[in-house]
């Protein structure tokens, strides 16, 4: 951990005089439920993904790159905060009308980059609250993105299947009709439910688990909805409505230094692809939302081309969270989702704590700063973005932020190294336990570590060498008895302790 510690202090101090001065722009692309084997560059062997796997090719692809989560709130959660959600009781998947998740004042990644001079904007999906809850829609929304570093917002509340289904540009919604009155309840029905009808799009649900409550444009929604009909998203044009206001940000910024979170849509559910892509993969709907967001990344990088800022702007690609198919929603094309298959060879999907479940796909291109064409095997995660653009921009942390976030800059960068960028990483599912530790090419997942009746249940374990067991197909657990106690342990410190960064 001391060797750690020194490479890292004296790469912040040579990045303070490099790159600091350089203020390079930064566009931070966190895709949807996009697996591992989802693109190109990754094996996708059904779907076409030549922008993402242009950028792999220009840039370093990561093949141990990590969402601290499994699902979407706590990923995004501790993107922003360099924060493990599960530090945070309430950090789980939220509700549409769910308040915000993070205090004004706490460091964030944007707000660090404003600090540094960097305009800064967040298109896309949200996802962790809004306001002090429960939201109301109906006038100025705050707390939220502009609250924690953002000059510019345009998102959605939350996600594609959950209501609102609005917009939000910065604080309030776009398009918003008073006279037409937004209300949004999850768990209690409001006046009558809604029964849009569209045309082009129609989907069915199909019976199993999962709660719908409303029908807009034609697609079942988690929670109840009416009103704000004039400023209700049409499904099909979402990506084309996200891609051209990132479009926009980048022309309106382009003397920078910018920064963009570009938190795309695509592809989560209900996958609902523009006409123009359906039908140009083999695996239904779900593989044509793949072609729609990798069009979109080409559009991103078709400007930066146009406008000449490709040189000095940090790209990353990457997903919240492993892929899954998932037929929810049936769009008459369902039985050729499989033929995509999410996760590679990984075990399990999204939601899971097997590596399906959080490992992802990680892009980073920056000419003439990283190396092209290379495949990293470090290991990084969501979690260190915080330190590592404080590094990139000379900034040191405070003491208090970031508790879990590394500098990475030297993994990004291609740079050697005595020791690794990071030594461990704690993963989550939705919640708080169980949780898993990796550890070099170790990994213990909890298991029976659930509330029951409010105790916790002793927990069990299991344990993989990655290795040697990529697939996680042998838990070797009663075969180290020895590594099982010195983990737990571990993994006891860490969730205590508060921090783990050094």
């Amino acid at each position: 951990m001391k060797a750690l510690c020194q490479t890292v202090v004296a790469f912040f101090l040579a990045a303070q005089g490099v790159f600091a001065a350089e203020r390079p722009n930064l566009i931070f692309i966190l895709t949807d439920d996009v697996g591992y084997g989802d693109v190109g560059c990754y094996g996708a062997t059904h779907v076409k993904t030549p922008n993402i796997d242009r950028l792999a090719k220009e840039g370093t692809k990561f093949t141990d790159a990590h969402a601290t989560a499994s699902v979407c709130t706590p990923t995004r959660y501790a993107f922003m905060t360099g924060r493990y959600a599960w530090r945070q009781p309430g950090t789980g998947i939220a509700a549409g009308n769910a308040p915000a998740l993070i205090k004004p004042g706490t460091v964030t990644v944007p707000s660090l980059l404003k600090q540094a001079g960097y305009a800064t904007g967040l298109v896309g999906k949200w996802h962790l609250g809004l306001g002090e809850g429960p939201t109301d829609f109906n006038g100025e929304i705050k707390p939220g993105p502009l609250e924690l570093g953002f000059d510019y917002a345009f998102f959605i509340p939350a996600t594609g299947d959950r209501v609102p289904c609005v917009f939000v540009e910065n604080h309030r919604v776009f398009g918003y009709d008073p006279a037409d009155p937004i209300q949004v309840s999850y768990g209690k029905k409001i006046g009558d439910e809604p029964t849009g009808k569209d045309p082009e799009v129609k989907l069915k649900i199909r019976p199993g688990p999962g709660h719908f409550d409303t029908v807009v444009n034609g697609v079942s929604r988690i929670g109840f909805m009416t009103g704000g009909k004039a400023a209700r998203w049409v499904d099909e044009d979402i990506a084309d409505t996200l891609t051209t206001r990132a479009v926009q940000f980048i022309e309106s910024h382009q003397k920078g230094p910018f920064f963009l979170y570009l938190a795309t849509h695509d592809i989560h559910e209900p996958m609902v692809p523009h006409p123009r892509f359906r039908g140009t993969s083999d695996c239904g709907w779900r593989g044509d939302v793949i072609h729609q967001l990798d069009w979109t990344v080409g559009q991103v990088l078709a400007t930066l081309d146009r406008l000449k800022l490709t040189g000095n702007t940090l790209v990353i690609f990457t997903s919240d969270n492993g892929g899954a198919i998932k037929n929810t929603y049936d769009d008459g094309t369902n039985p050729l989702h499989a033929r995509q298959k999410p996760n590679a060879g990984l075990r399990d999907f999204k939601g899971s704590l097997y590596e399906g479940g959080h490992r992802i796909p990680f892009i980073a291109r920056w000419p003439e700063h990283i190396p092209a064409g290379r495949v990293s095997t470090q290991l990084i995660a969501h979690v260190d973005v915080l330190a590592t653009v404080a590094a990139l921009t000379g900034q040191k942390l405070p003491a208090e932020a970031g508790p879990d976030s590394f500098n990475v800059l030297p993994a990004w960068l291609g740079l050697k190294t005595d020791t690794p960028a990071r030594d461990h990483l704690v993963l989550q599912n939705n919640g708080q336990r169980p949780l898993a530790l990796r550890q070099g090419q170790w990994v213990l997942i909890e298991t029976g570590a659930q509330s029951r009746n409010g105790t916790k249940a002793a927990p069990g374990y299991e344990l993989y060498n990655l290795a040697d067991d990529p697939a996680e197909l042998h838990n070797v657990a009663e075969a180290q008895p020895e590594r099982i106690k010195r983990m737990s342990e571990e993994l006891e410190r860490l969730r205590t302790a508060g921090r783990s960064r050094p």
